[in-house]
């Protein structure tokens, strides 16, 4: 059923998102026209994951086209709705990428740039099925060959964090077409359960074996020995090969790490920031409070406590085993950087 879910799809002058907010309980989709809503489904994550909301971007270049056509803006009011989009979401380098290449299109017209946008999503699945491919032959070969693999991820990294198919859950997809999964454990990633909600769903639909476990529980299940590789997905990967991805995601490295097991990092080569040198460049966004502080609106921490929140962490390039990207694998840990290899 994955194959044929669509995150964020143009259709007529708008695009429908399939609200992840609504999942597991229920497949919603929201009708978006403007900018405003655009940008409010972004940072509700409504829509989420670097390729999906760089395709969001790309198609949110002509959405505030049409709007500024609608209601009258002049130039520098397009511009500056534009930038909107651009800034809704820091981390992930995507968003910006992909509005930065649309957006100089709109020279050449409304349809040249949707055009483009078209591109960008089509580009970003070819994209994660030769990623799928490239991360799968390099773990039987590095793993194992003639057994199915237990294999950890952590966050949502699948169809609908993308243009279609997707990352790091790409490469368990095209396993388990081989017949070579045993079973995922998928972290529950706090504090708003995408691997829960969303990465266990895609699972289910596949019919991939899972176990959903707490964030918490992930470095026990490795250092017992039950899992024989991590692989994650990326908002940002510096050129020395740090990685911003959703908070939870070093401790699974630093694991990994000790007990000798490959923790592999899947993501297109727009995740890759050449620009940014190492990790502690990579602007961490900070969400509101309540998302740790309160459950399902009811508060549950003291009315005294204060809630520290980051998206995301960084987890160094030393502890990157793998990299797998659309052109190929790079083994960071063993000096393969993106900056002397992607540029």
């Amino acid at each position: 059923m994955s194959q044929e879910l669509r995150a964020v799809e143009w259709a007529g002058d708008g695009l429908w998102l399939i609200d992840q907010t609504a999942l597991p309980g229920r497949l919603d989709r929201l009708r978006v026209e403007t900018v405003d809503a655009l940008v409010d489904a972004i940072q509700r994550l409504v829509v989420r994951g670097a390729p999906a909301i760089g395709a969001a971007g790309a198609y949110g270049v002509v959405l505030a086209a049409l709007q500024a056509e609608r209601e009258g803006w002049d130039r520098t009011a397009l511009l500056a709705a534009v930038s909107r989009i651009r800034e809704a979401r820091p981390t992930a380098v995507n968003l910006a990428v992909c509005v930065d290449r649309v957006l100089p299109l709109l020279d050449r017209g409304r349809e040249a740039a949707l055009a483009e946008a078209h591109a960008v999503q089509r580009e970003d699945e070819r994209a994660n099925r030769a990623m799928g491919a490239y991360g799968a032959d390099w773990l039987v070969k590095r793993v194992a060959a003639d057994r199915p693999l237990r294999l950890l991820t952590h966050c949502n990294t699948g169809a609908l964090a993308t243009a279609g198919w997707g990352t790091a859950l790409g490469v368990v997809r095209e396993l388990h077409a081989r017949g070579l999964v045993e079973v995922v454990y998928a972290d529950e990633t706090r504090p708003l359960l995408q691997g829960s909600r969303l990465t266990a769903w895609e699972l289910a639909h596949e019919g991939i074996p899972h176990y959903i476990q707490a964030d918490g529980a992930a470095a026990g299940t490795i250092l017992r020995g039950e899992v024989d590789a991590a692989i994650v997905g990326a908002d940002r990967i510096a050129a020395n090969g740090d990685t911003a991805n959703k908070v939870g995601t070093v401790g699974v490295a630093l694991a990994c790490a000790d007990a000798g097991i490959p923790f592999l990092v899947a993501a297109p080569t727009t995740t890759v920031d050449l620009a940014t040198g190492s990790g502690a460049d990579i602007h961490i966004e900070l969400r509101d409070e309540r998302e740790v502080l309160e459950w399902g609106g009811v508060r549950t921490a003291p009315a005294a406590s204060r809630g520290h929140n980051p998206a995301f962490d960084v987890t160094p390039g030393r502890l990157v085993t793998a990299l797998v990207t659309e052109r190929g694998v790079l083994e960071v840990a063993a000096g393969q950087l993106p900056g002397e290899h992607l540029a």
